[in-house]
């Protein structure tokens, strides 16, 4: 029980972390995109990663963006274009954060099956349903912040929230990708498997955060290569 508080805290403290140092991108200007993106597979490589942690990770993100431009407009008024650039910068950061996280996901699938190395069809079931909702709850988010906010930053927000709805998301187009090498592992995985696997599901899910979160990392570096052409 003490281990499962000293985690709470911990996390609640990696989160405060995480929307101030999104919060003093904002404010300081670089490049945010970036610096968002880079900072929220940094969180996911340091966390579980399940839909809750996701959640909270997309959360603190955006309170960080909302945080940082209104302190950025409250410094001046001529300010305005700019914080609506950071938010929008911001947003397509973590936008393409999780995108990498579903493109790491199909990435580990693809490996293990390469190595005969077998998920159980529970384990993967259960991942592609969280996947599948990946993009909801980044929109989710989205609309949440832009509810709290007031001003120029709730109506930057918002047209970014209707964007996201109408013409989908970097996310989005990456899952169709992603989902459909869950479904092909899936049904390839049969029934004698699939009941020894249900003994095995935490050592699973303990695979999938390992392999995932090296993953993670190898797409990070690949991006700072690429951007550094």
């Amino acid at each position: 029980m003490q281990n499962e508080s000293n985690r709470t805290v911990h996390d609640q403290d990696d989160m405060a972390q995480l929307e101030a140092d999104v919060r003093e991108a904002i404010i300081h200007d670089g490049d945010v995109k970036e610096t968002v993106r880079r900072l929220t597979l940094q969180s996911m490589q340091a966390h579980r990663l399940d839909i809750q942690s996701l959640g909270r990770i997309a959360t603190a993100v955006m309170q960080g963006v909302h945080d940082g431009a209104q302190q950025k407009l409250a410094q001046a008024s001529e300010q305005s274009n700019t914080a609506q650039t950071q938010i929008s910068h911001a947003v397509s950061g973590l936008d393409t954060a999780f995108a990498q996280f579903a493109e790491a996901s199909k990435l580990v699938v693809q490996e293990a099956a390469g190595k005969a190395i077998h998920f159980s069809r529970e384990e993967l079931t259960k991942t592609r349903a969280d996947l599948a909702t990946l993009e909801d709850l980044f929109i989710e988010i989205l609309q949440q912040t832009a509810s709290i906010a007031t001003g120029v930053i709730a109506e930057t927000l918002n047209d970014l929230f209707t964007h996201a709805k109408h013409n989908g998301t970097t996310i989005g187009a990456q899952l169709q990708e992603t989902l459909a090498t869950f479904t092909h592992q899936i049904s390839s995985v049969g029934q004698a498997q699939f009941q020894a696997g249900l003994q095995l599901s935490q050592a699973t899910a303990d695979l999938l955060h390992k392999i995932a979160a090296g993953v993670l990392a190898g797409i990070s570096e690949q991006s700072k290569h690429e951007k550094n052409k």
